[in-house]
């Protein structure tokens, strides 16, 4: 996250039974937490990721920040492991509250992750009727003979159990989720890989190119997360009010960054010529340090048309 987040204090720690009526709650287990913050008659189920998991303890849900304005019920799912909640854990808490009528006490439940929280989220969805999924940049699964294409965050992966069922394929998950939205750069193949695979009629594919797999930190900085959520709490179409908001991404560097590398990349020297003056004088009035990156890339395509012409 990129400022701090609003400082809560830790919910008092109960067990299912109390926690299925409480305003706020701590759930404690061997493998994973649930927070929760009631705030309205909507809740967002927010889940960590490999980042979120580094932060100390105690940390808040994760996106609370900008979740905590919209003034719906929060419920954290935060793992003790970069495991991508393949534990016993986090589902039967899920499961657990669900039993006891918790789920049932909102009028509409969001479950909403990045890459590790985003495939959480698909996979524990049909945990609970009529959920609706906000992933960002999701792995289907990283099992290696259903995914072979997936080979990145090796040693988070060889420390966490990838071998049998329940909840080993999101995919598999998908046809009992009532409605998805998958977030993801189309240009970061193992990320179109796995959206291809959670591909289905109930899934709206939001394609971010140039957001990197980190494409929820572009979702971000330009505002937009909060239009998502909220356009699935109320049912609508995500993408409606979406895109004219996201045109501010053009101003975000890790946008503007992976723009020019792809463009260069391909030796679309005009291309990057042209995007960083456009990127230069948008970031009018910034510091200079904050434009090297772009000035760079602008020299390098400079450079690099002159000795094309050259020989």
């Amino acid at each position: 996250m990129d400022s701090i987040a609003p400082v809560l204090d830790v919910p008092p720690e109960m067990g299912l039974d109390d926690a299925a009526r409480a305003d706020r709650f701590l759930l404690r287990g061997d493998h994973a937490n649930l927070w929760f913050e009631g705030q309205g008659d909507a809740l967002v189920v927010s889940f960590d990721n490999l980042a979120t998991i580094d932060e100390d303890w105690p940390r808040a849900p994760w996106a609370w920040k900008r979740l905590e304005p919209l003034g719906h019920s929060v419920l954290g799912v935060q793992s003790h492991a970069k495991d991508w909640f393949r534990q016993p854990t986090a589902p039967a808490l899920l499961r657990g509250l669900e039993e006891r009528g918790y789920f049932r006490r909102f009028r509409r439940v969001v479950l909403t992750g990045a890459s590790m929280g985003g495939f959480a989220a698909l996979n524990f969805a049909p945990l609970i009727p009529e959920a609706r999924v906000l992933a960002f940049s999701p792995q289907s699964t990283m099992n290696k003979v259903i995914a072979p294409f997936e080979r990145r965050f090796p040693f988070a992966v060889r420390k966490s159990n990838w071998e049998g069922m329940p909840f080993l394929d999101a995919a598999a998950a998908v046809p009992y989720i009532r409605r998805a939205v998958v977030a993801y750069d189309p240009f970061v193949p193992e990320d179109r890989a796995h959206a291809e695979r959670l591909a289905g009629a109930n899934v709206q594919l939001l394609r971010l190119p140039f957001c990197t797999h980190e494409a929820i930190r572009v979702v971000l900085k330009t505002g937009t997360f909060p239009l998502l959520v909220e356009a699935l709490v109320a049912g609508d179409d995500p993408a409606a009010g979406f895109w004219p908001a996201f045109r501010a991404r053009r101003g975000v560097p890790k946008w503007q960054r992976a723009l020019l590398a792809a463009a260069a990349e391909r030796n679309r020297h005009a291309l990057v010529i042209r995007a960083a003056e456009a990127m230069l004088r948008l970031g009018t009035g910034l510091p200079e340090e904050e434009t090297v990156f772009i000035r760079r890339a602008r020299r390098g395509a400079v450079n690099a048309r002159k000795a094309a012409e050259a020989g």
